[in-house]
């Protein structure tokens, strides 16, 4: 790789129940926080893609559409030599990141799935009918055929070298359909009785052993909201943002690692920029181990 990390800004909030999601990669490209970013040599911000609005279609349809300009976006940037790192956006935007990386490398990939919540649901099991509550299930083959196969002609992401880590509001359906697909789960339950350390060691074992390589997408509430404030669905209890900033640093390392992804930024919540100040450091983590890819 002789590029950049690009940025791609995924500003859509169609796959939610709360919209403001939709705003959040503006609003971090405006933030003081983003600011003080802009000025590494290798990080640029690059396309901004906006969801279509209600004249263009139902609104599977239009979050189909989008997830479609995604993928071809993140294919485009990961074919120019460019590390992907996605800005969103609900996390229904996971279906175009990471069909987009699979695409661009011929086969599924390994997904490490930070979050408070599984996303796995389908139409039928959803209590919601919230597509955000779906990608996880979607790039694993299950749910609207309109969100299928964007990248591969079959699955997006291996089940095997798949986990979800820091899940602690989800249904059953949900985990019963992630277990039967062979998916690790390490939920906020067993990260309290082993540890985060360890917990993220598995995790990354697992990742990492991906023949094709991995990607990690972490939604923004899987950490505490007194840290975070700014998610679209906020729970109580998450991880400390410490354990997550250094988490991002030592993945960001792993020769694997495709793309990153962060979701679910809500500005509207955003309590005196709480969350766009830790985005930010987020980011500022994890690149000294992304630039290193770039170099030689």
């Amino acid at each position: 790789m002789s590029g950049k990390i690009r940025i791609v800004g995924a500003a859509s909030g169609l796959g939610a129940q709360d919209r403001g999601c939709a705003d959040g990669p503006v609003a971090f490209h405006r933030s003081q926080a983003w600011h003080e970013l802009q000025g590494h040599p290798r990080l640029d911000w690059g396309p901004l893609l906006f969801a279509a609005d209600a004249q263009a279609g139902s609104e599977m349809a239009r979050i189909a559409s989008f997830c479609r300009r995604l993928a071809d976006e993140v294919t485009r940037v990961r074919l120019a030599g460019d590390f992907p790192l996605i800005i969103g956006g609900d996390h229904s935007i996971a279906v175009g990141t990471w069909s987009g990386v699979a695409r661009s490398v011929g086969a599924p990939l390994g997904l490490l799935w930070i979050d408070a919540h599984l996303d796995s649901h389908t139409p039928q099991t959803s209590y919601s009918g919230a597509v955000h509550g779906m990608p996880l299930a979607c790039l694993l083959g299950r749910g609207d055929k309109r969100l299928l196969k964007l990248g591969l002609a079959g699955v997006q992401i291996s089940a095997a070298h798949t986990v979800a880590l820091g899940p602690r509001s989800y249904e059953a359906e949900e985990m019963a359909f992630l277990r039967a697909q062979g998916v690790r789960i390490i939920d906020s339950g067993e990260i309290a009785a082993r540890g985060f350390a360890a917990c993220l060691h598995e995790a990354q074992t697992i990742v990492a052993a991906a023949p094709a390589g991995f990607g990690l997408t972490l939604d923004l509430d899987v950490i505490d909201p007194d840290n975070a404030p700014g998610v679209g669905s906020p729970e109580p209890d998450g991880l400390w943002d410490g354990d997550v900033l250094a988490a991002l640093a030592r993945l960001a390392t792993l020769p694997g690692l495709l793309a990153v992804e962060i979701a679910e930024y809500n500005p509207d919540r955003d309590r005196q920029g709480r969350t766009a100040r830790l985005m930010a450091e987020l980011i500022s983590e994890m690149l000294p181990g992304l630039v290193d890819r770039f170099q030689g």
